[in-house]
């Protein structure tokens, strides 16, 4: 019996993903090869990270990565990732509890009587493994959950308030009443005597009074043990009505004694916008019957848009700090544009519900290196032990379709471009800094043609690139063009599994487009963002530069919700003893920053120039960051109002200017945005057997997953998808069934 050819196209964390669940059998190879094609010299698509030799083998980002807690499929999949490579005890991040710590100080800001407002939030660390963790959570589960949450926000606000505000909440409509008595006995054998008018509420039903008093501590924790009983959703209109009314008697409640005190107390006033958001969340949750068909059926809103449309406050809580910083959180800003925040309302409640409500360890895990370090060089280290063969600089240029032997549609033929030619037949493309498997910035030039090489220093070459000029500067000194490879379906390949993202698609595939109407609608329907970052290496603490606050573990912050152009901002100097500075002047601080990056216009691959333009205006928005904006975070880093540009670390041999010294991008490539999930898109992304090709599976964060987000859980469960489909395996993916209905 013949093997199956599989050729992978694309390094990123779906393709990888991919490959480590069809290596798993430890017969692997008895059934199937597997070469995976790469251009320029490094796997990580949007999650490549570069060691920089030039200035002490610094980390350098295509942006910040952050994992959550709830990320059960990626943390599941770095588990056997880790455990299966077994590297040596003594080894630095020898396992993936060293690699990753969890995290749980989240910092909003809100901009308050124009000025920038810090709302300091420590998560409270829940004790477990999140790779243990289930993403197979219902509706149901999450109304209760969000309840119980809404319960400790309403008793704080009682607390907060109690000497300004009434808190007996009085039913005389015999309709609302009904719903009490109804409540009441469902949970008449176990109900909380101890509550504050537990007492009056039963003998006011009991009594059969005209008013039926009670508080709103008391109505919530009545709620919540007559919600805790249904173990799934329930389909009597009463049990919902119950819900309904309830949550809404608290709005009013809100309404009328609490919204006045706001603007002179800031604890309630966030304590008020988390109350609010969640009992918007529960009445659409119930209204719009999310419970019953699954969070799908309300991607035909904007999240603020579904916010509102069930009650949210549209002056404090639709625009506030939570829910911007989820917008920037997930680059919410079709092409950029900061003034039409888009997202799908599904998508973004429920990866809202999620994070907040069933990670493990800590909300958020910081990796201990880059991301090209923790995750790609590991799994790469994997595969190639297992026996995947790697083709680095390899550039996928154009796919075409054909039939094969029964008249099936097939891709037929792969072209890649061949960048450079190698002094040898294999490209090794891991170097040790402190001992750690890493990815290098640049490709080894030792190891490439040195003509070649040559030409890649002197003309500056981006082999990563869409608008390289590398095929022009090599035809004109080598008088013929770079060579192609041509891969032929049923001699070279059987199945492709193409992992480049949803923008590359026009561009690599134009005629799979015009012969597929499917997945032509899923390239154009399914947007993705430029995005930008920088980073910068510091002389001072976050502390010294005048951000105080913190938690007890005395963790720098991962902020968000601030200014444009740059709304995100994380303290990672976790990462400097990772780096390879002088022992006698290292810095002691990293601050990285990101946001989407605008930009409605790109230009074709010949604009060579377009990369260079577009990373002098982040340039410029990083110099304004510092200029002007970040006094409101880092004010003793400025003197009369102007900055310290000497707060920045200095490399002492480097001679450039020190602003020139930190680093910056923009993620404009075709592979490198980030995919969005603008309103009403999700019904047109494919599973990874979704297009009508035979031997195709796609893979990313794109595709239709549980997800339907640009994250690393999402690429992780397409990736897993592409693996079941074709070898079986995984059985299961967690959380895979969101969008459906129940």
């Amino acid at each position: 019996m013949s093997k199956e050819k599989i050729t992978i196209v694309g390094g990123g964390v779906a393709a990888m993903t991919a490959a480590v669940y069809l290596t798993e059998q430890e017969d692997w190879q008895q059934h199937r090869e597997i070469t995976v094609y790469q251009q320029g010299w490094r796997l990580g698509g949007k999650g490549a990270s570069g060691r920089n030799q030039h200035f002490g083998q610094r980390i350098e980002e295509h942006g910040l990565h952050v994992w959550f807690g709830a990320y059960v499929n990626s943390f599941r999949t770095l588990q056997g990732v880790y455990n299966n490579l077994d590297r040596p005890a003594s080894s630095p991040l020898a396992t993936w509890q060293q690699a990753f710590k969890p995290h749980s100080f989240i910092a909003l800001q809100e901009f308050i009587d124009n000025e920038w407002q810090t709302w300091p939030i420590d998560f409270p660390t829940v004790v477990g493994n999140p790779a243990d963790g289930s993403l197979d959570i219902t509706v149901w589960d999450f109304v209760t959950m969000t309840l119980a949450w809404l319960k400790k926000w309403t008793e704080d606000i009682e607390d907060v308030c109690e000497q300004h505000a009434k808190t007996t909440l009085v039913t005389k409509k015999p309709r609302d009443q009904f719903l009490l008595k109804h409540l009441y006995q469902q949970i008449k054998a176990n109900i909380d005597t101890q509550v504050t008018s537990a007492k009056q509420f039963i003998d006011d039903i009991e009594s059969d009074a005209a008013e039926i008093i009670s508080t709103p501590r008391s109505l919530l924790t009545h709620l919540q043990q007559f919600t805790a009983q249904q173990t799934t959703h329930t389909d009597k209109q009463a049990d919902r009505l119950v819900i309904w009314y309830i949550v809404r008697k608290l709005k009013r409640w809100f309404k009328e004694q609490v919204i006045e005190l706001l603007d002179d107390n800031a604890q309630l006033r966030r304590l008020y916008i988390c109350a609010d958001l969640a009992i918007a969340m529960l009445t659409g949750l119930i209204k719009d019957k999310v419970y019953r068909d699954g969070f799908g059926v309300i991607n035909c809103y904007d999240f603020r848009q579904w916010l509102e449309k069930n009650g949210a406050n549209s002056a404090y809580s639709v625009n506030s700090a939570p829910v911007r910083g989820f917008y920037d959180l997930v680059f919410a800003y079709p092409n950029g544009d900061f003034n039409k925040p888009n997202v799908e309302a599904g998508v973004a409640a429920l990866a809202m519900l999620r994070i907040g409500l069933c990670y493990k360890g800590g909300v958020m895990w910081k990796m201990q290196a880059g991301m090209g370090d923790v995750i790609f060089a590991p799994i790469y280290e994997l595969l190639k032990k297992r026996g995947v063969k790697f083709k680095f600089f390899h550039q996928l240029t154009q796919l075409t379709p054909g039939k094969d032997s029964h008249g099936q549609a097939v891709v037929s033929h792969i072209e890649l471009r061949q960048q450079v030619s190698l002094n040898s037949g294999e490209y090794a493309p891991l170097i040790n800094v402190k001992q750690l498997p890493c990815w290098p910035s640049e490709p080894l030039l030792d190891q490439i043609n040195p003509l070649q090489a040559h030409l890649l220093q002197e003309y500056q070459v981006n082999l990563e690139s869409f608008w390289s000029d590398w095929p022009e500067v090599y035809e004109a000194h080598f008088k013929q063009p770079l060579p192609s490879l041509t891969l032929v379906h049923g001699v070279d390949f059987d199945t492709l599994i193409l992992g480049v993202s949803v923008a590359s698609l026009e561009h690599v595939a134009a005629d799979l487009l015009s012969d597929d109407n499917a997945l032509a609608l899923q390239a154009s329907k399914v947007k993705s963002v430029a995005t930008q970052a920088c980073q910068v290496w510091l002389n001072k603490t976050d502390q010294q530069l005048g951000f105080t606050d913190t938690n007890s573990a005395q963790e720098g912050p991962i902020l968000s919700g601030f200014v444009e152009p740059f709304d995100t901002w994380a303290a990672m100097s976790n990462l400097v003893d990772k780096e390879a500075w002088p022992d006698s002047d290292p810095p002691v601080n990293i601050a990285y920053f990101c946001s989407a990056f605008t930009c409605e216009h790109y230009p074709p691959a010949t604009a060579h120039h377009f990369p260079e333009q577009m990373k002098a205006e982040v340039k410029h928005n990083m110099q304004y960051l510092f200029s002007i904006d970040m006094q409101a975070l880092w004010p003793h880093a400025y003197t009369n109002n102007k900055f310290d540009w000497q707060v920045f670390y200095q490399d002492p041999h480097s001679i450039l200017p020190v602003l020139e010294q930190q680093y910056w991008r923009v993620n404009i490539d075709p592979s490198e945005r980030y995919v969005l999930s603008v309103t009403g898109s999700s019904k047109f992304r494919l599973a990874t057997d979704g297009s009508h090709y035979k031997n195709l599976r796609l893979t990313g964060d794109w595709i239709k997953t549980g997800v339907n987000a640009g994250c690393v859980e999402a690429a992780v469960m397409a990736g897993m998808q592409t693996s079941r489909s074709l070898c079986g395996f995984p059985s299961q993916i967690s959380g895979e069934h969101a969008f459906e209905k129940g």
